[in-house]
């Protein structure tokens, strides 16, 4: 049906939008204490950018990911994520030749082909951070201190820093060995996805949704056992560093990120209670990843928060919104002769920086007050014959329902000045 929107879809109305504009507001905040700049990358790339970056076995491509021909006969991909988007911009745009690290945001729609649930849909949106060129523990800890700032500033409480790390190439093939020897003897019993992942990259079964899967997987090997000396240095000092920021964290053996270019840290930020994933957002070093795009070999570190999951945590918690938008002067058209008077005053006031609005309906004295009334006016400017004969304008309070009649050029003084 032409009036019905696509299954994974949502529509953002007035009202609602308002707490994305306030959301988005806190983050650039944020992140403009932080030192980082926006970028915006386009909503479609090429398919390749996210088979190389994100990774062939991940769910994201395997599954999600919404992929199609264009009349080019180029296969192009809605993207389904953000970081390889900003890593492929960042090399063709030769952002490295400048000063480094680079610390960059963004916020946009994402798309993704799953089952729709609470605070997840096939259109969503992501706030993301994304710093390039420094492999430093502190700057680990400094990202993962600016999420928890974001909820901290929008009043989300009792959230849990979950953190993990997960070794480099150096230690990838120790953990496979282990990894494939215990899920070996169970192989049959795994989902033909996992049954694929077995060869290829066996850590990708440990984050496999079939609860059988992760029953099988139960007890198995983690990061944290094949670590090598040098990592498991790096993720000490992490900790240290989250320590010497105060942030609390939950170190979690088990915490696999779903995407390939993860190495060293990784983390996740829960919240109880609002679905069946207690995921806000998340992230992780990908020192990785510019290199398997086809640049050199460049450091990384972002995380990616979903702008539907803070919302509802939001609201579960009872968090605070700011008052809803109101006008702060509705024009009132009290007779015909009225009508140039008030376009002419409605124009004034906006020049001079007041919200302010007008009746465009021809509705009655009455309605109008009972529309302006509605749309939660502060005051109401009356201007009828008596006012337009005396040069004046009727004032009236929508709180305290005072009014009074004062010369036109004194309006501003009355509002309180820009």
């Amino acid at each position: 049906m032409l009036t019905t929107k696509p299954r994974g879809t949502n529509d953002i109305l007035p009202g609602e939008v308002e707490k994305w504009q306030y959301i988005e507001k806190v983050i650039r905040e944020v992140c403009q204490t932080y030192g980082y700049r926006e970028i915006r990358t386009p909503i479609f790339e090429h398919t390749e950018l996210f088979q190389r970056g994100v990774g062939e076995t991940t769910d994201i491509v395997e599954k999600e990911m919404y992929t199609f021909k264009d009349r080019g006969d180029r296969s192009i991909t809605l993207r389904p994520e953000g970081t390889a988007a900003v890593v492929r911009s960042y090399l063709e745009n030769k952002l490295y030749a400048g000063t480094q690290p680079l610390k960059l945001y963004y916020i946009g729609p994402m798309f993704r082909y799953d089952r729709p649930q609470a605070g997840r849909y096939r259109q969503f949106h992501q706030f993301g951070v994304e710093v390039l060129g420094v492999h430093s523990p502190g700057i680990d800890a400094e990202v993962m201190a600016m999420a928890m700032e974001v909820y901290g500033r929008l009043g989300l409480k009792d959230l849990e820093l979950h953190i993990n790390s997960l070794g480099c190439p150096q230690c990838r093939p120790l953990l496979k060995e282990r990894l494939q020897e215990f899920l070996q003897p169970h192989l049959e019993g795994f989902c033909q996805q996992c049954k694929g992942r077995y060869h290829r990259n066996p850590l990708r079964i440990l984050d496999c949704k079939s609860e059988k899967c992760k029953q099988l997987s139960e007890g198995a090997p983690t990061t944290a056992d094949c670590l090598c000396p040098s990592c498991a240095a790096f993720f000490d000092e992490v900790k240290r560093c989250l320590d010497l920021l105060g942030i609390d964290y939950v170190v979690d053996k088990n915490l696999v990120r779903g995407l390939d270019y993860y190495t060293h840290t990784a983390f996740e930020i829960m919240a109880k209670g609002i679905g069946a994933q207690s995921s806000v957002g998340g992230g992780g070093r990908y020192n990785g990843l510019v290199e398997a795009c086809g640049g050199p070999e460049i450091p990384g570190i972002g995380y990616a928060l979903g702008l539907e999951r803070i919302l509802l945590a939001m609201e579960q918690q009872g968090a605070e919104f700011p008052p809803a938008w109101r006008p702060d002067v509705f024009l009132v058209t009290a007779c015909p002769e009225a009508e140039e008077e008030v376009y002419k005053l409605l124009a004034d006031l906006r020049e001079l920086g007041y919200s302010a609005d007008k009746d465009y309906m021809g509705r009655s004295l009455k309605a109008q007050m009972k529309y302006a009334g509605k749309l939660n006016a502060r005051r109401t400017v009356i201007i009828g014959e008596n006012e337009l004969k005396n040069g004046t304008i009727t004032v009236k309070d929508m709180i305290t329902g005072e009014q009074e009649e004062i010369k036109r050029e004194k309006i501003t003084v009355l509002l309180g000045g820009k």
